[in-house]
């Protein structure tokens, strides 16, 4: 069992819900990313999705395409970002950290490179935008062999056919994207997304965090009821953007906003 797996189904039993924060690393700068890992799991992250930073981020808004540019400024590397993983599980040894990005960073190091150095920062997941699952063969049996969780994402307009064939390729969970358009463009509506995730627990058994949309506590919990977690980004990748000349006051301010959606999910259960 990996360890997503492990703190999924740990949560699950306890009846609560799964909190995933994205931030982009090396944003604001690769010297603090580490340390707002740590600052995330305090204010109550069960799993982390770190941006992989990339020139051409299509499928994300202004908000996260911003901070690929700060921190593609500063150097940030696949490479480096290895490194933070590294210096990150000196203290932290439990929670799940998935590696999210594009294929273009993958490819130019070499996928099995790739794979191998994952497995040596102790990451462990994967989530590849841009690889559809019809052209998964080639990379996700490289994650499969290295216990590495292959996640992939469904959409409102993915078909049945489409959501069992990326169910056989994934692994740890799935991602579903709660509405069509790129990452902090609309708002969530919360009927739509119950009745879809409500659809996809028929086609897998993997659990479905959601993602797109969820900005506060109140959407974080209006997901959770209907979700096995909730995946937030672009709020948090903002406000980086607006706390990024005091690291201490930038921490704080991520934790003011994570940490009341982990009440909100936890009261879930009450």
């Amino acid at each position: 069992m990996s360890r997503i797996e492990r703190v999924l189904s740990t949560l699950k039993g306890q009846g609560r819900k799964a909190l995933i924060p994205y931030i982009t690393a090396g944003d604001p700068h690769p010297d603090v990313t580490v340390e707002l890992m740590h600052a995330l799991v305090k204010a109550g992250a069960d799993i982390i999705e770190l941006g992989v930073p990339f020139s051409d981020p299509m499928a994300d808004g202004p908000v996260i395409q911003q901070a690929c540019e700060r921190a593609l400024k500063h150097g940030t590397s696949l490479r480096q970002i290895m490194g933070m993983i590294k210096e990150f599980r000196t203290t932290d040894a439990d929670t799940p950290i998935v590696l999210m990005g594009y294929l273009n960073p993958m490819e130019a190091m070499g996928y099995e490179v790739f794979a191998d150095a994952a497995v040596d920062a102790s990451v462990d997941g994967i989530l590849t935008v841009d690889l559809p699952p019809e052209e998964a063969d080639d990379v996700a049996p490289l994650f499969t062999e290295r216990n590495l969780d292959a996640i992939f994402l469904l959409s409102p307009t993915t078909t049945d056919e489409r959501i069992r064939a990326i169910s056989e390729h994934s692994s740890g969970y799935v991602y579903y994207v709660s509405f069509k358009g790129v990452t902090g463009a609309a708002k969530i509506n919360v009927d739509e997304v119950a009745e879809r995730v409500d659809h996809i627990h028929k086609l897998t058994a993997l659990p479905v965090g959601v993602g797109f949309g969820i900005r506060d506590a109140e959407t974080a919990a209006a997901v959770g009821r209907v979700s096995d977690g909730v995946i937030v980004g672009s709020v948090l990748v903002d406000t980086i953007a607006r706390n990024q000349a005091d690291t201490e006051q930038l921490k704080q301010a991520l934790t003011d906003l994570l940490h009341p959606m982990r009440e909100a999910l936890d009261g879930l259960g009450s």
